[in-house]
């Protein structure tokens, strides 16, 4: 469909006309699959209230943590244990993989060993 031909009255009509047709679309759907849960819920002797009341204590117990997939049979990494510490705040560690923090770059440039800064 070229649209270039339309001016902007007519592509704002056509819009309105779209959004109307997609709003639709969705409310229909969305009666449509509710009916099909409602039937599939009575089959099976529930309403779909009972199957929402159960649904969300489920939900709340679920931890907020963010979890991680890893592929079948892989480990856990273990959490990283700290080599270096940063004499000006012991707070800070790092260890020794990944980038090095400010701290450890700015101790090498001051002509320094890394390994002074072991934990």
């Amino acid at each position: 469909m070229d649209l270039s031909s339309y001016t902007l009255p007519e592509l704002r009509r056509l819009q309105a006309r779209i959004e109307n047709e997609i709003r639709r679309r969705s409310d229909t759907t969305r009666r449509t699959l509710l009916k099909r849960m409602q039937k599939m819920a009575a089959d099976e002797g529930l309403t779909l209230d009972d199957l929402l009341e159960t649904a969300a204590p489920v939900a709340e117990a679920k931890p907020t943590a963010k979890r991680t997939r890893r592929a079948p049979g892989k480990k856990a990494k273990p959490a990283s244990v700290v080599k270096y510490r940063n004499p000006a705040n012991p707070d800070q560690g790092w260890s020794g993989r990944g980038r090095k923090p400010q701290w450890a770059l700015d101790w090498v440039a001051q002509g320094k060993s890394l390994e002074e800064l072991a934990a």
